[in-house]
């Protein structure tokens, strides 16, 4: 779908709302194109201005502390409003924050967000019924847990829906906002700021967030990636070795030679990681109990999930949990007291 028309002349007003724990890297990646932007034109066609609920100074997830230029009550007219953020979003969805989106939403303001920042907007209700993303770490825990289910979370590394803009973590944001700026300034100035920053393509929104054999090793095999693939596809009910090996027109001594040779380690190791890595996932991000986040990757025994896990993180699925909850404490003790005003349902 096409993103929402951005203007073409002027000067073009973002707000960057930054939540605690939000990702330095993701941020920079929205706002260097901007600053770029004005550079190669010497033109101001971008301003921003950096918002925090309470006007005071944002702590990243890397405890860089970053300074704003107003409080929401405060903040000036804009044209974009994006919300960046990071570790620990679901402990910083407060009424003050969601119900200022509600009020810039309803003034049909367009809508954005990088890395986790999209789970703010689906808790205040404006991205239902529509297409978005965030990192890839957070959107198996969201299917799991049945959050939000009028939004269509995509893989991609960004998406475009009408009014709203969401991008994955990382350097996917720089990807959006040079989209962003090829429809509203033209193609040529995107490519020119993505020459400036060593980016050796503009992604689009039909790139994908991860190829983790990929990433890894930096190179791979055909039928390597299509089964790990499979794996990532079937967490909750592992397939055989002799299955994986037959999906992907092989012999069971092939996969395996294939895997020793690319990924040094046994098939079935690989695929006890990927289910190991999304429980951990699960156990952080959302409130399923233990025995549903074993199920969920496909150990039927209460028993042998605990063992496995420690095995590999040298802790219990219950200590997993039992800090994230002290993680949550923290940053609710850090967050400043929360405006107890009566909520105006029209907002």
């Amino acid at each position: 779908m096409e993103p929402h028309e951005l203007p073409g002349d002027g000067q073009y007003d973002i707000g960057f709302l930054l939540i605690p724990g939000f990702s330095q890297l993701a941020f920079s990646s929205a706002l260097e194109p901007l600053r770029m932007a004005n550079h190669l034109t010497e033109r101001r066609l971008y301003r921003w201005h950096l918002l925090s609920r309470d006007g005071k100074p944002v702590t990243a997830s890397s405890d860089l502390a970053t300074g704003v230029d107003a409080a929401l009550p405060s903040a000036p007219s804009l044209d974009l409003v994006v919300v960046c953020a990071g570790v620990e979003v679901q402990s910083h969805c407060d009424r003050d924050t969601l119900q200022w989106l509600r009020r810039q939403a309803g003034r049909h303001l367009p809508l954005g967000a990088v890395c986790t920042g999209g789970y703010v907007l689906a808790q205040a209700g404006l991205l239902d019924g529509y297409r978005c993303t965030l990192h890839w770490e957070h959107i198996s825990s969201l299917h799991e847990a049945l959050q939000f289910p009028r939004v269509t979370f995509c893989s991609q590394l960004f998406v475009l829906d009408r009014d709203r803009y969401t991008s994955s973590g990382g350097i996917a944001p720089l990807d959006m906002m040079l989209t962003l700026i090829a429809r509203q300034q033209g193609l040529g100035l995107a490519e020119a700021i993505a020459e400036e920053f060593i980016h050796e393509r503009i992604r689009g929104v039909g790139d994908r967030q991860r190829n983790p054999l990929r990433v890894r090793l930096g190179h791979s095999h055909p039928k390597l990636e299509e089964v790990a693939t499979l794996m990532e596809a079937n967490l909750q009910e592992p397939l055989t070795l002799d299955e994986l090996a037959s999906h992907a027109d092989l012999s069971r001594r092939q996969l395996e030679r294939l895997f020793q040779r690319y990924v040094d380690c046994p098939p079935l190791k690989y695929y006890m990681d990927l289910r190991l890595m999304r429980a951990r996932q699960l156990l952080r991000q959302t409130h399923m109990p233990i025995t549903d986040v074993a199920m969920a990757c496909g150990f039927v025994s209460p028993p042998h999930f605990t063992k496995s896990y420690r095995d590999h993180f040298g802790h219990s699925p219950s200590r997993e949990r039992e800090r994230r909850r002290d993680r949550e404490a923290a940053a609710q003790a850090a967050s400043p007291p929360l405006s107890h005003s009566p909520v105006d349902p029209t907002e």
